[in-house]
């Protein structure tokens, strides 16, 4: 069930400046997306896509994410099963000339994401796959907006880069052909596209990749036009300390995912891999392993998704010997605390803005606890895969501070969203974070004014106390809201309360049950340890939730502690996370 939630805080409009300013935006983004589609469409473009002749493939590039070739064998059996939808298409079905059951299921089907997994299940799942490959060319060979845009075609080309020679060994010589001459002309589109600035590296990547797999000047001509672009991109897009300039954790994995396999193509075909690209890999691999908790799987922060512990030492494997990452990551902005059998993760900074917005969460200071390697607090873990809606990224949604039935931020909806995408507007920008580390804990300090639009005195500040004792192994947690108007200016006017709640969203395999004392909530994982939740709220109630998991949601629940807050005087909760005997 989604928390309650409502698009923006309560009688809050930004300043019609800035609106003016993003509808401004949205009408240039519109216009150079008519524009772009009317070429894409047109035969000058066609001509230009058909380019010379590829005769031969060159590299093999290894994609070292899991396959599942038992997925691959349902597909050769007549089942075709995407992101939560199937279908029946028995064992010579076309899936392109058939309605998909939902569009993630449609997105998926043209990004060929069942491409790696039926080229796993050995010649007879290449030989299908072959066969897939003609019915999409029948139906969709030629540009449209939907199966040649930049959500399909990205993942789309990087498939067929790297399954291109299996698929070759089983194809014939006409079959070969069509696939090379499809290969070349979808990454000659692809090095085209402008729209979706956020994954302008990723696309990079994926050019070059499949100008590594294209023999000949063919091939060269699309390694030039995509390492130009990755040169332009990396070192914006992967930070100093290997964070995704989005702050999605999982985006950084899959980034590194897709830069190894570059690493291997420009082998193959005997280039060196840019110094760029090499140590993005290196500061990638080393964020990766911050952001994976003590149970093996990634914090779900910023449009990522809890990501399994399979897929992420599959991300390592590569460099199972590499640094020891620190428990803070600045320019990333998340913080780690670890001590005794608790592991605590924090987001300590602003949600990106712009264009890198488009699956930020407003949700400041959130945090993940892991209690005896168990995974028990955490967030709704919303991801763009999901099928949930966008109130999943409000504040409600993670385990930080909500006020009234606002948010510290909100997503673009209607013509603004449909232009530029759902950028986070009216977030948190100015966030701080002090850690204090001695032999007996750590001190974290969070500060940010993600509810400056709260009330009619200048609004709220957030602060987020923490205290990981290791000694007594325990968690002790304060948030306060304090104003940021001064003294002075709050005595005047009316008194008016505002309902305030600090959230723990619980884990799936999580349950909560509420002590005699109507406060106190003891919360248990799989291995059945227990841990008091303490605190000194008004009222305590445990309330329904969810938990994304891979683009599906899974019934969860949360612990909400509730309060009331004046905006012109401030209020603060106490809590306390500690293991219960016996």
């Amino acid at each position: 069930m989604a928390p309650a939630v409502k698009r923006s805080a309560r009688g809050y409009r930004p300043p019609a400046r800035k609106r003016a300013r993003v509808l401004w935006r949205a009408v240039r983004a519109e216009l150079s997306t008519h524009i772009e589609r009317e070429w894409f469409g047109s035969g000058p473009h066609r001509l230009l896509l058909s380019g010379r002749k590829v005769e031969a493939l060159a590299a093999h590039p290894r994609d070292p994410r899991p396959v599942n070739a038992g997925q691959g064998r349902r597909i050769l059996a007549g089942t075709l099963a995407l992101d939560g939808g199937s279908l029946r298409l028995g064992e010579a079905g076309d899936p392109f000339d058939t309605a998909s059951p939902t569009r993630r299921f449609a997105v998926s089907l043209h990004r060929f994401d069942w491409l790696p997994d039926l080229v796993a299940a050995g010649p007879d799942g290449a030989r299908r796959a072959l066969r897939l490959l003609d019915d999409w060319r029948r139906v969709f060979g030629k540009w449209n907006a939907f199966s040649w845009g930049p959500d399909c075609l990205e993942r789309r080309v990087f498939h067929l880069a790297c399954a291109a020679r299996p698929l070759a060994a089983e194809a014939s010589d006409a079959e070969a052909a069509d696939l090379r001459r499809d290969l070349a002309r979808q990454a000659r589109h692809l090095a085209e596209i402008k729209k979706v600035p956020a994954r302008a590296l990723e696309r990079a990547v994926a050019v070059t990749i499949a100008g590594c797999v294209l023999a000949g000047k063919p091939g060269e001509a699309l390694i030039d036009r995509g390492l130009k672009a990755l040169s332009r991109h990396i070192d914006r897009i992967v930070l100093p300390d290997g964070g995704h300039a989005t702050r999605s954790p999982e985006a950084g994995v899959e980034l590194l995912f897709d830069l190894l396999t570059l690493d291997d193509a420009l082998r193959q075909r005997g280039k060196p891999t840019p110094e760029a690209a090499a140590r993005a890999i290196d500061r990638l691999s080393t964020a990766t392993r911050f952001v994976t908790l003590g149970d093996g799987g990634l914090a779900a922060f910023h449009g990522g998704e809890t990501v399994g512990p399979t897929r992420i030492a599959a991300a390592l494997a590569h460099d199972d010997t590499g640094p020891r990452p620190l428990n803070s990551a600045p320019h990333s902005g998340y913080e780690k605390m670890v001590g005794g059998s608790l592991e605590l993760i924090a987001d300590c900074g602003a949600p990106a803005a712009g264009f890198l917005s488009i699956a930020a969460c407003a949700q400041p200071a959130a945090i993940e606890i892991l209690c005896a390697k168990d995974r028990l607090i955490t967030s709704c873990g919303w991801s763009p895969e999901a099928a949930g809606a966008h109130a999943f990224r409000l504040s409600d949604a993670a385990s930080t501070v909500s006020v009234g039935d606002g948010s510290a931020g909100r997503p673009l909806s209607g013509f603004r969203a449909k232009a530029l995408g759902p950028w986070l507007v009216d977030g948190a920008t100015k966030v701080s974070a002090e850690r204090h580390d001695d032999v007996g804990g750590v001190w974290l300090d969070i500060i940010h004014d993600g509810w400056r639009h709260v009330g009619q005195n200048g609004g709220l500040t957030h602060t987020r106390r923490l205290f990981l004792d290791a000694v007594a192994d325990e968690l002790r947690g304060e948030d306060s809201l304090t104003p940021m108007a001064a003294p002075e200016d709050a005595a005047s006017g009316p008194r008016r309360y505002l309902p305030f709640a600090v959230r723990f969203h619980l884990h799936p395999e999580a349950r909560a049950s509420i002590a005699r004392d109507g406060k106190s909530v003891l919360i248990r994982g799989p291995n059945n340890i227990g841990w008091w939740l303490r605190n000194d709220a008004v009222d305590v109630a445990i309330a329904p939730s969810a938990h994304f998991d891979h683009g599906l949601a899974r019934k969860a629940g949360q612990v909400v502690l509730k309060s009331q807050v004046r905006p012109e005087v401030g209020a603060k909760i106490r809590w306390k996370l500690t293991r219960a005997e016996g």
